[in-house]
């Protein structure tokens, strides 16, 4: 099972398939943006590019949840919040990647985990 994306997500989508760290990047204020959307929340413009940058962050919050989500996940897990460095008005989340539980304020680093050919998520980890 797979996300459903949107107009404003699939391209997301793909470049996490080819283990790209993107955000939008808004072409004429230069506002870093996740998640994807087709209208930049500061001037409105619908002008941006996909804007790599380094998957990294801080852990915000997290949730143990004990529903599973997609086939073959095994539950309880950890799904955190990451504010990221390099745009810090966007957090992203994901599953926690490791036994140890997260603490709010830890350095993270992004990990794409493939789940099938075509179809990767993004985890985090702590940053060593």
């Amino acid at each position: 099972m797979r996300p459903v994306t949107d107009r404003d997500s699939a391209q997301w989508w793909e470049r996490v398939a080819g283990h790209e760290f993107v955000v939008q990047r808004c072409d004429s204020c230069g506002t870093l943006r996740f998640p994807a959307r087709a209208y930049c929340h500061r001037c409105r413009t619908d002008r941006w590019h996909w804007q790599p940058i380094a998957p990294t962050g801080r852990v915000e919050s997290w949730i143990v949840s004990h529903q599973p989500f997609l086939p073959g996940a095994t539950e309880p897990y950890v799904v955190v919040t990451v504010r990221l460095s390099q745009a810090p008005e966007c957090v992203m989340y994901g599953n926690w990647a490791v036994p140890e539980p997260p603490v709010a304020g830890r350095p993270a680093r992004a990990v794409f985990t493939v789940v099938e050919e075509g179809f990767s998520l993004i985890n985090w980890r702590p940053l060593e």
